[in-house]
């Protein structure tokens, strides 16, 4: 009787042990698969936002339009109404010549005025255009047009600064984008090791399960259901800490742009649970037909069982 106690009491501690371990190796694969979530979620919230920064860049570079001394303020008012009408300006700002010349002070440290005995600065009207405009070839054909209107001295704007503003915003787009898809297959990778770990540890189930005549799709079920749920659980845990990060990346980008567009954090959350449930469902699929594969081979088949019985 004392030997029977022994032996369950062994039994169940060594159960107790497997349940540790396979709990360990739940929580792990949870939290390894939800950090990897989380490094596509946020490549992913990068590249939904790579226009609303290249816009918010070229949006805010423009042209200045110089105006005659003698131009009166009624035509300058109606000379900015026009522009603000058409369809490529953002925005228009009116600087007049004491304005001007007080911003040059402000900038420089430098007060002219009193050394040439007047205010050299023409009134200006500085012009922001929307972001497809905001290129060198645009500028040219709207600064032709700008000319034609009576009072306008000229049209200055950074041709230089323009272009290399547009040529570096295509290359960024095009290196995060590759970097991108460089992270998404390394992700492809870490998951689908973590998923073979976590059947790894389990691989004496399948075997069990296989030994007793249970069929690939009853022992290939529980695996899958598991593998969905760690991948629904990690893809939420992975949208928490991306809806933090977008939190205080907010408050750091105050004043600049809103995060807070919610048709792209819907695409994104959606595309994180998608990737998340579909990479756990293949991986474990993938990986319990390799043990699976390897158990027909290596255990004996129902017939030779048999046999071996026979006398």
């Amino acid at each position: 009787m004392c030997i029977r106690d022994r032996s369950d009491f062994l039994m169940q501690k060594k159960d107790n042990v497997i349940r540790r371990r396979l709990r360990a190796s739940y929580i792990t694969s949870v939290i390894s698969i939800s950090l990897v979530l989380y490094m596509l979620g946020l490549i992913g919230l990068l590249l939904l936002n790579t226009k609303k920064l290249s816009d918010y860049v070229k949006e805010n570079i423009g042209f200045s339009i110089f105006l005659n001394d003698d131009i009166k303020e009624v035509e300058i008012f109606g000379l900015q109404k026009i522009l603000d009408a058409k369809h490529f300006v953002k925005e228009t700002r009116y600087i007049t010549k004491e304005k001007a010349i007080r911003d040059f002070q402000e900038e420089w440290g430098e007060d002219f005025e009193d050394f040439l005995g007047f205010n050299p600065l023409p009134a200006s009207i500085d012009v922001k255009l929307y972001a497809p405009f905001a290129n060198t070839d645009s500028i040219e054909v709207i600064e032709k047009d700008i000319l034609n209107y009576n009072g306008v001295r000229d049209v200055v704007y950074q041709k230089d600064l323009i272009y290399k503003v547009n040529n570096n915003i295509r290359r960024i787009s095009i290196t995060i984008l590759a970097f991108s898809l460089l992270l998404f297959l390394i992700a492809l990778t870490l998951i689908n090791n973590t998923i073979r770990l976590s059947v790894y540890a389990k691989r004496f189930i399948i075997r069990t399960m296989q030994l007793v005549g249970a069929q690939s799709t009853v022992i290939r079920r529980p695996f899958l259901y598991n593998s969905l749920y760690q991948g629904i659980l990690s893809a939420f845990i992975a949208i928490g800490l991306l809806i933090g990060t977008m939190i205080v990346a907010e408050r750091q980008l105050e004043g600049l742009f809103s995060l807070k567009d919610y048709r792209i954090s819907g695409i994104l959350f959606s595309l994180v649970i998608v990737i998340g449930v579909m990479l756990a469902l293949i991986s474990a699929r993938l990986a319990v037909n390799r043990y699976l594969t390897c158990l027909l081979y290596t255990s004996p088949s129902p017939r030779d069982r048999t046999r071996s019985r026979m006398p």
